[in-house]
C-alpha cells in the first residue's frame, strides 16, 4: 500500500480538527515542512473550488485554515448542525462590519434602544467584540465573524473594506441594512440615521 499524499493528510486533518488551524500546526501534526503544507493547502483550496456542486470548501482566514460547509447549503441543513444565526442578527452584524470600528451609541441612533439587545446577542454568539470606551462601547467584528461569512481578513478595517466592496457590488447601502433589519423586527426604531463617520480611528475620538 502506497503512502497517502500530503494533500490527503492535510485534508484529513482539517476534516477531523473541528477548528481552524495554522499551517504551522498542520506541519507539526503531519510531520511535513510548512512550505509543503502551504502548497498542499493552496492545491486543496483550488480543487474544492473546481468541484461542481461541492458541499465543502477550504477557507483561509487570517492565516488559519478550515474546512467549511459551502454557504449555499446552509439553508438545507438542520439548525442544530449549521449553528443557525437569525437573519436579523446576521444583518446587524453586517451593519457593524460596514461601519466598524463603530460606537455602540451610533448603532443605537440607527436602530433605537433595541440595539443594546442586539449587541449583547452578537457578543454571546462571538460575532462582535464590544469594548468599553468612555460612556459607550466600541464595536468590532471577530475572527468568528470572518470565518462565518468567509471573509479572507480578520483585521477590522480590512473586514470593513472587504464587506463594503461586497455590499457595493450587490447595490446594498448602510440604510438598506437598517431597513432590512426593521422589516424583520418591528422593535427596531424608525430612526433613519446613518453616521457621518466612516469608522476610522480619528472619527471615533472625542
Amino acid at each position: 500500500m502506497t503512502d497517502p499524499s500530503i494533500e490527503s493528510i492535510v485534508e484529513a486533518l482539517l476534516f477531523c480538527s473541528g477548528r481552524s488551524l495554522k499551517s504551522s500546526e498542520i506541519s507539526e501534526q503531519s510531520g511535513h515542512p510548512v512550505s509543503a503544507i502551504v502548497d498542499s493547502l493552496t492545491t486543496l483550496q483550488n480543487q474544492y473550488r473546481r468541484r461542481r456542486d461541492s458541499a465543502l470548501s477550504i477557507v483561509e482566514v487570517g492565516g488559519r485554515w478550515s474546512m467549511e460547509v459551502h454557504p449555499r447549503l446552509s439553508a438545507h441543513l438542520p439548525s442544530e448542525l449549521r449553528g443557525d444565526i437569525p437573519d436579523r442578527l446576521q444583518r446587524a452584524a453586517a451593519l457593524i462590519a460596514y461601519h466598524q470600528p463603530m460606537m455602540q451609541s451610533d448603532l443605537v441612533q440607527m436602530m433605537g434602544p433595541i440595539a443594546y439587545d442586539y449587541v449583547r446577542a452578537l457578543a454571546r454568539l462571538g460575532l462582535v467584540d464590544r469594548r468599553r470606551q468612555g460612556n459607550s462601547r466600541r464595536l468590532r467584528t471577530t475572527r468568528y465573524f470572518a470565518e462565518r461569512f468567509q471573509c479572507p481578513h480578520t483585521e477590522p478595517k480590512k473586514v470593513r473594506e472587504w464587506f463594503r466592496g461586497q455590499a457595493e457590488a450587490s447595490g446594498i447601502t448602510s440604510q438598506n441594512l437598517v431597513d432590512s433589519i426593521r422589516e424583520l423586527d418591528p422593535d427596531v426604531g424608525d430612526m433613519d440615521f446613518v453616521p457621518e463617520s466612516d469608522g476610522t480611528e480619528d472619527d471615533l475620538e472625542d
